[in-house]
């Protein structure tokens, strides 16, 4: 996942270290332990885990991002070595200024981890830690609602000796902060007296526990391969009306079928992974792959490659089993600006019946079965949608954007009544809501953004003799699709009041 190294740089950082057992006379400070805990974290990565981008922000009362998100950690560590010492730390900018760096570049749904470095000061003043606390406390803002709005895990590594009398009181208000501000994370000190060793296995143990890779074996019936998913599947948390549910990826991942892609459409998925074959010398250590094995791995059979190939041919996909009652489908994957292709991993959400309109997964069996095919003789209809045995008494006025086309219906359904404002004012601010709800519940946001462009352009194209209120409520309704507002379910996008939809609607 996407992760942003938040390295406090202010004076403290560069208070000096006393080490036992220092060969020499160099002197280090807490900012050179700082820079060689992250050297040893990105050389980690550059071994186990190179497709994971990583960006340098530093912070103290103000905050800069040195490198941009990037594969390129020889870049980084090259940057770390001409840092200089600011002012006091400012917790609160560093975690604001992470936080816009990661939706800048990756929006509000990708999952991200904020590794925060410190010598464990809380600071002082206005963005301390302690202010912080204060102020979450006396506006009595629920933990939800003071927490990031995209998925972010916050870690906290304190360059700090265990024995350190202030240390753990500091240590408790990070584990607050994590609670309000992230969705998960913990904070690590050192095991024993702050030293380069100390700091090394401290950010070793970090990488092992939390961003190693994920490792497993895909199994299709007598054939199987060890294989690496990027990035590494979370834990799936949610809470229920009775119950919270926490579940895990399975390391074996079974094929039980095969689809044709028409068939699955588009379906939503919880997150999506690259496939790649382990070479079998790595598939059982935690050492890793070197570029020596990963550079012998196109020489060596593999079922991946085999089955990748297969579903681009025959345009299909593999619904696999990834946990209990838990499915995802394994499918060939292209990026529209190059010609290469990768296997891809979608995981739906945990259920027998994620996907509605192929019935319950464990009622899925092979066409020859049937003593007639449900594609017919020569494969020109299809069993899907499952259609439901009970007849509703009512009508359901829901959007399915299974297909494209029913996503363009329903966008050029709100373009037509906008040509024919304000006749059609009621209509058009019914189906604008309608389709803004729909892309916010499907977590298509990128929509909103889209429609008010198409409006803004709807305006412009109006001809002269347009009446006025035409442009009036065309430009409303784009700049409201761009507020806060927009992005909130519950709200609704009114009419804009006009002394020309007042006249219209004392005429009618």
């Amino acid at each position: 996942m996407p992760t942003v190294i938040l390295l406090d740089v202010s004076l403290s950082m560069s208070r000096p270290v006393k080490m036992e057992n220092s060969a020499g006379s160099e002197d280090y400070n807490r900012r050179n332990l700082a820079i060689h805990g992250i050297n040893t974290f990105l050389d980690a990565l550059s071994v186990k885990n190179k497709l994971e981008y990583v960006s340098l922000v530093i912070f103290s009362s103000l905050y800069e991002q040195l490198v941009p998100f990037t594969r390129d950690y020889i870049l980084i560590k090259s940057t770390l070595t001409k840092l200089t010492d600011f002012d006091k730390t400012s917790l609160a900018i560093g975690l604001s200024g992470a936080a816009s760096t990661i939706t800048d570049e990756w929006g509000y749904s990708t999952p991200s981890q904020i590794i925060l470095i410190t010598d464990g000061s809380t600071g002082v003043g206005q963005g301390s830690l302690k202010q912080i606390l204060e102020t979450h406390k006396q506006m009595g803002i629920g933990d939800k609602d003071a927490s990031f709005q995209f998925p972010c895990t916050i870690h906290v590594l304190c360059l700090a000796s265990p024995q350190d009398p202030t240390i753990q009181a500091s240590v408790s208000m990070y584990k607050k902060i994590i609670d309000i501000y992230g969705h998960g994370g913990e904070v690590c000190i050192p095991e024993s007296t702050l030293s380069l060793d100390s700091t090394q296995k401290m950010f070793c143990q970090f990488f092992e526990e939390h961003c190693s890779p994920f490792h497993g074996v895909l199994e299709c019936g007598h054939l199987e391969c060890n294989i690496h998913i990027f990035p590494k599947p979370q834990v799936y948390s949610k809470s229920h009306d009775f119950e919270d549910v926490e579940l895990e990826v399975c390391h074996n991942i079974k094929i039980v079928g095969f689809l044709d892609t028409s068939d699955v459409a588009s379906p939503p998925f919880i997150s999506r992974h690259l496939v790649f074959p382990l070479p079998p010398q790595t598939a059982n250590t935690d050492a890793g792959a070197s570029d020596e094995a990963i550079g012998d791995t196109g020489k060596i059979p593999s079922f991946t490659v085999l089955l990748h190939g297969s579903l681009k041919v025959e345009n299909m996909v593999a619904i696999c089993q990834v946990g209990s009652e838990w499915y995802g489908m394994l499918y060939s994957w292209a990026d529209p600006h190059k010609k290469k292709s990768n296997l891809m991993l979608s995981i739906f959400e945990p259920g027998v019946k994620s996907l509605p309109w192929l019935g319950k997964f464990t009622h899925l069996a092979p066409h020859q079965i049937f003593t007639a095919s449900p594609y017919g003789e020569d494969d020109n209809k299809t069993p899907f949608p499952v259609k439901i045995t009970e007849k509703r008494s009512y009508s359901l006025n829901h959007v399915g954007w299974i297909k494209p086309a029913g996503l363009q219906a329903d966008i050029q359904k709100v373009l037509r009544h906008a040509r024919k404002l304000p006749e059609k004012m009621p209509h058009f601010y019914k189906e604008l809501n309608r389709v803004r709800k729909a892309a916010l519940s499907y977590g298509f946001t990128e929509l909103l953004d889209a429609l008010s462009a198409m409006l803004d352009r709807e305006c412009r194209l109006l001809p002269g003799s347009a009446h006025p209120d035409a442009a009036l409520q065309l430009s409303h309704a784009a700049n409201a699709l761009r507020t806060e507002m927009a992005r909130d379910i519950t709200q609704t996008i009114t009419p804009m009041s006009t002394k020309y939809s007042s006249i219209i609607n004392e005429a009618r």
